[in-house]
């Protein structure tokens, strides 16, 4: 319990921690493009969590690789099940979550097919079923408010026969619209990661079950694994031809921000030839007929300098690669003492590896990369990243707002007028913008758009019905990042027409009429003299907002009166101005 203790007050020394460094960012006169993404597991959280928080300034999303849908077969439903809170039973979910939120981080966490073979696409193919995967989904995100949810379910790819995917391919895409739609009614993202697939038209076809074409509509980021190309052999995990072809053809069927390419953290390590007996314990492991072994691309210097190996650039295709001969002591089975040699071939991606790849962002225009894992890779391949980053960052905008009135009657208009220029107050124009309003209730509304003059200034006249809170906002694109203005409180009072006489007779009642703006039923109105006398029982308007007053007949003179209008749940006290009348 000792290591759990020591990451809990490691969290919280974070929480305090995280937003001083986010202000320095802030001030960088030239903050990279945030092109990475990357996901966040549920284990190792002591060495993979400061890695992401270390990197805040590069990376906008983070994926948490925290659950899994699963069919429980009691309650005969999917489900989607939390594997953080079992893997870190002392250090509450929220913790981790604070601490991605305070860094600014969209929160977009990962959920894998848990399930067996065809398990899931028999799930999505019936009407009823796929609703409860989507209803078990939209229960995960609501648990922690999430920005979204990534689906990883790799099952149809790998555990599913490909004959099977000619049936599954429509299943899935009326499965990925109907999440879509629940998703977006709640202003949610939705992610997918798959293997990679090819033109269709073409030969190699890929992994053409995740059908990217008909679910691209439907979907906000599409991250592809352009990585394990080499598993039964030696060979690059993600040769950068082959990363480029699948991208190019992501971006032929969908916008290129929704696009991000895979970057490995790990390298693959294969035996290919034995010498001699190996021990027992071993005996399956260390053959070449076994699967590949892993490691950490950190540790990939460390394991060639142990064994004397020399890692080689490979130009083509963007990798390294390094040979070496290790043995192995032990016992066979029947107890004796036995020693093998194997040769074996590693590959791995390094800082270069990392920098060729985020040029394909650049070049392209991609959304970013989605890296498996954050804090996994070297420290020069994050610098390499950064690097990149800096040289593709989006142009900073300086935007102002200034209204010509704080305070206004209902009706009556107000006017926004600034100006958006680059940092170095060159104007901006014909740069789109919206107006948005936060109510009192927290309720936010888009209340109208413009555009820039030739001088990046806009001046925009508006009514404005109740009181609001305005900004100015414009949307990222890749030449410019998004921006916002400073706030402006505008307070919208009720507006009180009066329509009253100057003079009547003496012995003649008095009739004062008006209405009230906006217009409403059951307001109640008072009259009053100067001195505050009320003058007859208070009157409700009608459906329209309207009133009359009646006064009975005075004696000649000159009285000066006040109309109140009581406050509400929406409105405060509302009192005209003093007015006069004669009686002769």
């Amino acid at each position: 319990m000792k290591h759990r203790y020591s990451l809990r007050i490691f969290l919280a020394i974070l929480l305090l921690v995280i937003p001083l460094a986010q202000a320095e960012i802030a001030r960088a006169d030239n903050p990279p493009r945030k092109i990475l993404t990357g996901w966040l597991p549920y284990y190792s959280m002591k060495t993979y969590l400061p890695a992401v928080l270390a990197n805040a300034d590069l990376i906008r999303e983070i994926m948490p690789f925290w659950y899994t849908l699963r069919y429980d077969s009691k309650t005969k439903r999917p489900v989607v099940v939390d594997v953080y809170t079992t893997a870190n039973p002392s250090v509450p979910i929220a913790t981790p979550l604070a601490a991605l939120r305070n860094a600014g981080m969209t929160i977009i966490p990962t959920i894998t097919d848990g399930t067996s073979e065809m398990v899931l696409a028999n799930l999505i193919s019936k009407p009823v079923t796929r609703k409860q995967v989507v209803d078990a989904i939209m229960t995960m995100v609501a648990s922690q408010n999430y920005d979204g949810v990534d689906l990883d379910f790799e099952g149809f790819a790998f555990i599913d026969s490909p004959s099977t995917w000619k049936a599954t391919a429509p299943n899935w895409v009326l499965f990925i619209k109907e999440l879509s739609v629940a998703l977006r009614a709640q202003n949610k993202l939705l992610s997918v990661t798959t293997p990679y697939v090819f033109n269709p038209a073409e030969k190699q076809k890929g992994y053409f079950v995740y059908a990217w074409a008909d679910v691209a509509p439907f979907i906000d980021r599409l991250r592809i694994m352009t990585y394990d190309y080499s598993t039964s052999r030696p060979g690059p995990i993600g040769p950068i031809e082959w990363v480029e072809k699948t991208v190019k053809y992501a971006i032929s069927i969908m916008p290129a921000s929704k696009v991000y390419l895979g970057l490995p953290g790990y390298g693959k390590d294969w035996v290919t030839k034995v010498e001699g007996i190996c021990p027992a314990n071993l005996s399956k492991v260390i053959t070449p007929k076994a699967k590949a072994g892993t490691f950490l691309m950190r540790d990939a210097a460390n394991i060639a300098a142990i064994y004397g190996a020399v890692p080689i650039y490979n130009e083509k295709f963007a990798e390294v690669t390094f040979s070496y001969k290790r043995e192995y002591t032990g016992q066979t089975s029947s107890g004796l003492s036995t020693t093998c040699t194997a040769s074996r071939t590693a590959w791995h991606q390094n800082a270069q590896s990392f920098s060729e790849r985020a040029k394909l962002i650049a070049k392209y225009q991609l959304g970013g990369a989605a890296q498996w894992v954050i804090g996994q890779e070297e420290p020069l391949a994050m610098v390499a990243i950064r690097e990149v980053a800096t040289g593709i960052a989006p142009a900073q905008l300086e935007s102002t707002l200034s209204a010509s009135k704080t305070e206004v009657s209902y009706g009556n208009p107000v006017t926004l007028s600034g100006q958006i220029t680059l940092k170095d107050k060159t104007p901006v124009a014909s740069l789109a913008f919206t107006v948005e309003g936060t109510y009192p209730d927290g309720t936010v509304r888009t209340l109208t758009t413009g555009v820039t003059a030739a001088d990046g200034t806009y001046a925009l006249p508006m009514l404005i019905g109740k009181s609001v809170s305005l900004q100015v906002l414009t949307e990222p694109s890749w030449e410019r990042a998004a921006s916002a203005t400073q706030p402006i409180a505008i307070t919208v009072m009720r507006n009180l027409i009066i329509d009253s006489p100057t003079s009547v007779k003496a012995g003649s009642p008095l009739t004062i009429s008006g209405v009230i703006l906006p217009r409403l039923a059951d307001a109640s109105v008072t009259l009053t003299l100067a001195s505050g006398k009320v003058i007859g029982a208070p009157v409700l308007t009608d459906l329209q907002g309207s009133f009359t007053l009646t006064i009975p007949a005075q004696a000649r003179g000159i009285s000066t009166y006040q109309i109140a209008v009581a406050a509400d749940t929406q409105w405060p006290l509302l009192k005209s101005e003093t007015f006069s009348i004669i009686v002769r």
